[in-house]
């Protein structure tokens, strides 16, 4: 009990040191811009006839968060121009995705609006993907133009299984929002209709989309299969033991050490590598993602680990000394994160915006990332009315039980974060033009 008491005290103080960095960073900003303003002091000069982009591809938690920060930092008039370069019409809020292929009329929530308002700083925002990367200019893939950067983020975040057909629940695996809804409706229909649901992999994806189904269709034989000897492995025995419980409780079927070897749709089973063959109506992969890392394989194959990461430094610039104005962060990059989110992902982003602004101040990047134990914090549904939140620091852990009153687990607090009133989504068009150019 002492333990866990120290445990407490130890997470309070590492978010109120979160807080205090973040107050004083805004404070900076704003004290910044109101000398300029009154002209205490000029922006620091620069003989560049031609804007000096800060590029960031991928607009999720990461790159949303540093295009922000860093627009809303650079001093009026400065040389320096933020781009972002984001193939999807919406920002998909991931987190809500499981819930969402169970519970029918939900689906639109996951889909916020990009917002003017949410940016407060001239961006200049590209609906496109980024066909390849070279050592000063990135080429779009819509039509080969290319565009020269000064810095380049690499925020692209991670993808479900190879299939993009077959991406929930972990991503949508489309980038437009009617397609998006389409895939949402279709597999709450699939998983409604079969009597007989597998779901593969026992992460908190599947672990959270097996209790959901369990609990809107009591009467659904639910299996959940894993390769691990637990679910939710990455984790400390307390969660481990609580997801199992919560999964057994409400009568999910878990199969442990297993993996499904051959799965045939039309005769409706799956055989496992035990030879176990077991009766199957709709099958939920909800295993793995993979770092989408593509674009630096030929012009940096090194900064490429065995796992697909971007090999980064503690300042998040990439591990190789010939690209130092090139950084990754969030899901793609290597940090040595054993359960990356998007509260990682917030940290990063806030260390390589101070990290450029060193070096547009003409200073050498001195913040660094290691990650905290706290950075772990997960809240696990188990059903539609229960979830359980954790954290630890590798030798002690926090388990806090509550009761779900809200179906869309809350996602109007995460329109409100970006800016976007809840819920407009059919009203609020996609924007495909330059935010420092719309009204």
């Amino acid at each position: 009990m002492f333990a866990k008491a120290i445990l407490l005290a130890k997470l309070f103080g590492h978010i109120s040191s979160l807080l205090l960095s973040y107050v004083c960073r805004s404070l900076s900003v704003q004290l910044s811009h109101l000398a300029y303003r009154l002209k205490l002091f000029s922006p620091p000069p620069s003989s560049a006839q031609e804007p000096l982009n800060i590029i960031i591809i991928g607009a999720s938690f990461a790159g949303l968060f540093a295009a922000r920060s860093i627009a809303q930092s650079l001093p009026p008039k400065s040389p320096y121009k933020v781009v972002v370069v984001e193939p999807h019409s919406h920002f998909h809020f991931t987190w809500v995705l499981p819930r969402f292929c169970v519970i029918r009329g939900q689906e639109h929530k996951a889909f916020i609006p990009y917002t003017h308002k949410f940016f407060g700083g001239n961006v200049r925002w590209i609906r496109d993907r980024v066909a390849s990367v070279g050592r000063d200019k990135i080429r779009l893939q819509s039509d080969g133009r290319e565009i020269p950067y000064w810095m380049l983020l690499i925020a692209t975040g991670s993808g479900g299984p190879v299939d993009a057909e077959n991406a929930l629940p972990s991503r949508v695996g489309v980038d437009g929002r009617t397609e998006g809804l389409e895939r949402l409706r279709a597999i709450q229909r699939r998983i409604e209709k079969a009597g007989r649901l597998v779901v593969v992999g026992g992460g908190a994806a599947g672990v959270e989309l097996a209790t959901d189904a369990k609990t809107a269709y009591p009467e659904k034989i639910v299996t959940l299969v894993h390769s691990r000897e637990a679910v939710m492995h990455r984790f400390g025995p307390g969660l481990r033991n609580a997801a199992l419980k919560g999964l057994t409780d409400l009568g999910v079927n878990v199969l442990v050490g297993e993996r499904v070897v051959e799965e045939d749709a039309e005769a409706g089973f799956i055989l496992l590598k035990s030879g176990m063959k077991i009766d199957c109506d709709y099958l939920v992969n909800c295993a793995g993602q993979r770092p989408s890392s593509g674009l630096l394989e030929e012009l940096s194959p090194s900064s490429i680990s065995e796992t697909g990461h971007i090999r980064v430094k503690p300042t998040l610039q990439i591990l190789d000394d010939m690209l130092p104005n090139i950084f990754a962060c969030g899901d793609v990059a290597d940090t040595g994160n054993a359960n990356p989110n998007a509260r990682a992902a917030f940290k990063q982003a806030d260390i390589v915006v101070n990290n450029v602004l060193d070096v547009v101040n003409g200073k050498t990047p001195q913040r660094t990332y290691y990650p905290h134990w706290a950075d772990g914090l997960i809240k696990l549904t188990l059903g539609l009315n229960q979830s359980i939140s954790h954290v630890g620091d590798g030798k002690t852990e926090l388990l806090f039980k509550a009761k779900d009153k809200e179906v869309d687990l809350g996602a109007a607090k995460a329109w409100k974060l970006l800016r976007a009133k809840p819920f407009e989504g059919e009203k609020v068009a996609a924007f495909g033009i330059d935010l420092d150019e719309a009204p």
